[in-house]
């Protein structure tokens, strides 16, 4: 063999211990980057002609590598959105590697996408969908955004064939002011345009927005229309059900970008929030965000996946087995054609603690964001810039400057406490934690908050 896997006993062991030891920390270390000089000064080049050899390998990694890199599983990693995958989910992510399976199509993976597809049951269950909705399991919520507006494009295409209608000048969907990023990376990788509707004074997107900014587009030009379930920097949920009447009435595909926010569903105290999730034709989810799964997860479900096959779905030569198969082919359903099945983890880890847990684990992490909420809010020096929705708040210290945002951001990382980064609204600048994580405790937020004032 040109491999030799009897030489990697020992090593096969090391890394199972890494990973054990790994897996056991409580917390984990929260490290920090190191610059590229720095690596450069004290990584030796590691792709050479005979190789280092896995013992070395792996002792580079796990004393150098790995160190320079923030533990996002960290509870004290409140910065941009983190990950706290369950044990169980990470755990199941190294059976899913050491299975190769292949998750692009029912004939080589039939047994982990029909597990995987039940997943999507669950969730468009929940978000009000039908029984026949599907769907697959994507990178991320920028990809799973834009499957589906591709998908949306190619739906409004063929209904003006159908009716013997124009194409327009230009395609347009209609999003927030407050909008992913994602959705203008889309519009560029499409070509099309985007029209911001304006939000609300509490950042949400409302229905008659939406109808003005309908009202003054090209007709037919307008293909999809995107509520937002829980903003990134806000935590914002739109008007999901103003929004989607008005695209159900117009016959325009509505979709929900709720990448970070939608797992807010399954909270008592803000399931309300997502009335009119129902309407939805497609939606996205990111379970490496809020559902406690690892990297790279995002649960991208339609209403009618027919409609995304024909839009998706490859064909060539070798392809003709599986695309004549008549069988659930995931690669179908979206941008995606070689996939792995990364829906998996988060099935084992909803199959070990039942989803009751999971509703537990996300109003905890609400009901944490409430509390520092009222703790900022009685602080003189500090400021709420608005009230916590989800798991997200956004506060500021009187007087402050980047600058000193920037220092005690440095100054939390480099004694290993937290990761809380500047952030901004309009131009000012503030900061924000992001708790998805149930270990983040309110003890920990408030000793983050009192550094503060050190």
């Amino acid at each position: 063999m040109i491999f030799d896997s009897a030489s990697s006993e020992s090593l096969q062991e090391r890394i199972f211990a890494y990973s054990r030891d790994r897996i056991a920390m409580s917390p984990p270390p929260l490290d920090n980057p190191k610059s590229l000089r720095w690596l450069q000064e004290n990584v030796p080049p590691t792709i050479t002609a005979q190789g280092l050899g896995g013992e070395k390998a792996l002792t580079l990694f796990e004393n150098v590598l790995a160190q320079a890199c923030i533990s996002t599983d960290h509870p004290g990693y409140v910065s941009f959105i983190p990950t706290a995958p369950t044990d169980a989910s990470t755990l199941f992510d190294l059976v899913v590697s050491a299975s190769s399976i292949y998750g692009g199509s029912w004939l080589e993976g039939a047994g982990a996408v029909y597990a995987e597809n039940q997943v999507l049951a669950w969730l468009a269950k929940e978000v009000g969908l039908p029984e026949t909705a599907g769907g697959v399991f994507v990178q991320g919520g920028s990809l799973g955004n834009l499957s589906a507006l591709v998908t949306a494009r190619h739906q409004a295409q063929q209904k003006l064939i159908a009716a013997g209608f124009p194409s327009p000048s230009r395609w347009r969907i209609i999003c927030s002011e407050e909008a992913h990023s994602s959705l203008a990376a889309a519009a560029r990788v499409m070509d099309i345009d985007l029209v911001k509707a304006k939000v609300d004074e509490t950042g949400r997107l409302r229905g008659p927005a939406v109808s003005q900014a309908l009202s003054e587009t090209e007709k037919n030009s307008v293909f999809a229309i995107v509520a937002t379930a829980g903003t990134t920097n806000f935590g914002i949920v739109d008007n999901l059900d103003e929004v989607g009447q008005i695209a159900n009435e117009a016959g325009i595909w509505f979709h929900i970008d709720g990448a970070y926010g939608l797992a807010g569903i399954l909270a008592a105290s803000s399931s309300h929030l997502f009335v009119g999730s129902h309407r939805a034709d497609s939606f996205i989810v990111d379970p490496h965000k809020w559902l406690f799964a690892p990297f790279d997860a995002c649960a991208l479900v339609y209403r009618n996946p027919d409609l995304a096959r024909v839009a998706h779905a490859q064909h060539g030569e070798y392809l003709d087995t599986l695309t004549d198969s008549g069988d659930f082919n995931p690669s179908d359903y979206a941008f995606n054609l070689t996939r792995r099945v990364r829906g998996l983890p988060l099935w084992f880890s909803l199959a070990t603690h039942g989803v009751d847990k999971y509703r537990q684990a996300v109003e905890q992490n609400i009901q944490v964001v409430r509390q520092i909420a009222e703790v900022i809010r009685r602080d003189p020096h500090l400021e709420l810039v608005r009230e916590p929705e989800l798991s997200v708040v956004v506060f500021k210290k009187r007087g402050w400057q980047l600058a000193d945002y920037e220092a005690w951001s440095k100054k939390l990382l480099e004694r290993g406490q937290a990761f809380v980064v500047p952030s901004s609204h309009r131009g000012e600048v503030n900061t924000r934690f992001a708790v998805v994580n149930p270990e983040t405790t309110l003890e920990l937020l408030k000793e983050v908050v009192e550094s503060m004032h050190e």
